[in-house]
């Protein structure tokens, strides 16, 4: 069911499933929600002037692009990590102003994605700038 069809944001779940109309969703089963991430993430990923890079590697292929964080990121969600093109925040929210949606991700990555035993990694890199 995985789509990437999205045109302003990209999500990752804990979730097992994903229904149709989940076309931003381009992961299930990760083993974090922002809840779960680091501190130190949290604290770069909350600052208007941070920079953040994000990888999507399935196999030897990968996708990357850059967003921003912002003061109003609460990073409550203990399921979901969204990314998105907007300046919207949410408990969910990772990141804003992102230069990438699900739609932009390359086909042949999608398609990997679609496969039961495929395995993603996201790569998340926040700096100040």
């Amino acid at each position: 069911m995985v789509r990437s069809l999205h045109p302003t944001t990209i999500e990752i779940t804990t979730d097992e499933y994903l229904t149709e109309r989940g076309d931003c969703i381009i992961g299930v089963g990760a083993d974090k929600g922002c809840l779960q991430l680091s501190e130190t993430l949290k604290t770069v990923l909350r600052s208007d002037l941070s920079k953040v890079t994000i990888r999507i590697m399935v196999g030897e292929d990968s996708f990357e692009f850059t967003a921003h964080g912002d003061a109003g990121l609460k990073l409550l969600h203990p399921h979901d990590i969204v990314v998105r093109t907007s300046r919207f925040t949410s408990d969910r929210t990772l990141a804003v102003g992102a230069t990438a949606a699900a739609i932009d991700i390359p086909r042949p990555i999608v398609t990997r994605l679609t496969r039961m035993q495929a395995t993603g990694i996201m790569e998340i890199e926040a700096r100040k700038a």
